[in-house]
């Protein structure tokens, strides 16, 4: 049985994070930290916890967690994990990154995208990109994980089986993500206040989302060039979720039958990828609303055969798949156990 602890356990997504740990058959958690929350019962922060754990919120001591723990995951703030990832690998841990703080290779890609240099460009060439559909056998051994973006997640799964194709043109690819309230944070702000946030439709990156670095990252690494991502990023009216639509235009005629082979291929065996395109019945295209919850990644598509293009749908919950569960996902590959424990199970419906 693997000790884990989680620094920064007080979020969302450190909430996602114990709630598997807590029923994980293969894995204790043994420690939890906050700095704001030291000696209070976990379920005091997330509720949801009562009756599963009467585990406290400690203090971050690197001591005391090389003690316990084998495995970390840190779910800190963009530009804080790096302050706190070196030393836990010092001290011979494993960690998993739910931060952006490791997922780029190039260190010249931090102060375009997050606007500061990287003080430790020698761990970006050693961290592995956390994808498991893209990385299995490099996480199986990394000391570090850099756990992907939420909305990268979605559009790199949706975008990896057409990089290699002849048919997709890659220099327009446009992608446009609708997501929750909850990837905002804990913490609250006038444009996640309940009464700015309800009923919209906002537009709240529509150029330069931070993502896009990771999209074409991994993308352009499947293609074996550089790539260029447009990409657009909407707040809506849903708690959990990520709806991202892909649009790419095609340098011939296509038939569906093509698109599922790409599809089919590389996704074979894959745990937690599920094809949607129904003919029948109100899901017929992936929709958040099925997903949340769960570490599933539902992916469909449209042929439009007017302009020829391709719209390719993925959804996912930005809270599970976008973030926890793939965490735990790689935390599994990286004790040698089976990948889906503690993951399979289906969402609420309704929800």
């Amino acid at each position: 049985m693997a000790k884990v602890g989680v620094v920064g356990a007080t979020g969302y997504i450190g909430g996602e994070l114990l709630r598997l740990l807590i029923t994980h058959p293969k894995a204790e958690l043994a420690v939890a930290t906050s700095r704001k929350e030291v000696g209070e019962y976990l379920y005091r922060v997330h509720p949801n916890l009562r009756g599963f754990t009467d585990l406290k919120f400690s203090e971050p001591n690197i001591d005391r967690i090389s003690d316990a723990c084998d495995l970390v995951f840190t779910a800190t703030p963009h530009g804080s994990s790096v302050k706190i990832v070196p030393r836990l690998l010092e001290v011979g841990l494993r960690v998993v990154d739910l931060s952006a703080d490791f997922r780029l290779r190039k260190p010249e890609e931090y102060p375009k995208w997050y606007g500061w240099e990287h003080p430790f460009p020698d761990l970006l060439e050693k961290a592995v990109y956390g994808l498991p559909e893209l990385h299995r056998d490099e996480i199986r051994k990394a000391p570090l994980v850099a756990n992907p973006g939420c909305i990268s997640t979605s559009a790199i799964l949706a975008l990896a089986p057409l990089a290699k194709v002849d048919f997709i043109d890659l220099d327009r690819v446009v992608v446009d993500s609708k997501i929750g309230s909850s990837a905002a944070g804990a913490q609250p702000s006038l444009s996640t206040h309940h009464p700015e946030r309800s009923g919209v439709v906002r537009p709240y990156k529509a150029v330069g989302h931070r993502h896009t670095a990771e999209v074409e990252q991994e993308i352009g690494a499947l293609a074996n060039r550089e790539i260029r991502i447009a990409l657009s990023a909407h707040a809506v009216d849903i708690v959990r979720g990520i709806l991202s639509t892909t649009h790419l235009f095609t340098t011939r005629e296509v038939e569906a039958p093509e698109i599922w082979r790409a599809y089919r291929s590389f996704y074979a065996n894959e745990p937690f990828i599920r094809f949607v395109r129904d003919r029948r019945g109100l899901y017929r295209l992936p929709d958040p609303k099925v997903v949340v919850g769960t570490n599933f990644c539902d992916i469909g598509f449209e042929i439009d055969e007017h302009v020829n293009r391709l719209v390719v749908l993925s959804s996912l919950d930005n809270l599970v798949k976008g973030g926890a569960g793939a965490a735990i996902q790689n935390m599994n590959i990286m004790l040698g156990i089976d990948e889906t424990t503690g993951l399979l199970q289906p969402s609420l419906h309704p929800a």
